[in-house]
């Protein structure tokens, strides 16, 4: 994956990070999870429409939400 841009949507108080970020290659713009250190700490990716159907509700998917409505 080649990223062009990368957001911060929301950081949680025990560390964890998501950010939404961009492939040059396919167009396609993915939420990248970066658990903290203590949760094993390796980043998973999985796509836009698939977060929010799963943590739309969730305070990262309320800001993502939010994101991408400006």
């Amino acid at each position: 994956m080649m990223v062009t841009d990368v957001k911060p949507i929301y950081s949680s108080s025990n560390g964890d990070r998501w950010v939404l970020v961009h492939d040059i290659e396919s167009g396609r713009s993915l939420v990248r999870h970066e658990p903290n250190r203590s949760s094993g700490g390796k980043a998973v990716e999985i796509d836009v429409d698939d977060f929010i159907l799963r943590d739309g509700e969730s305070p990262q998917g309320i800001a993502l939400r939010a994101l991408l409505s400006k």
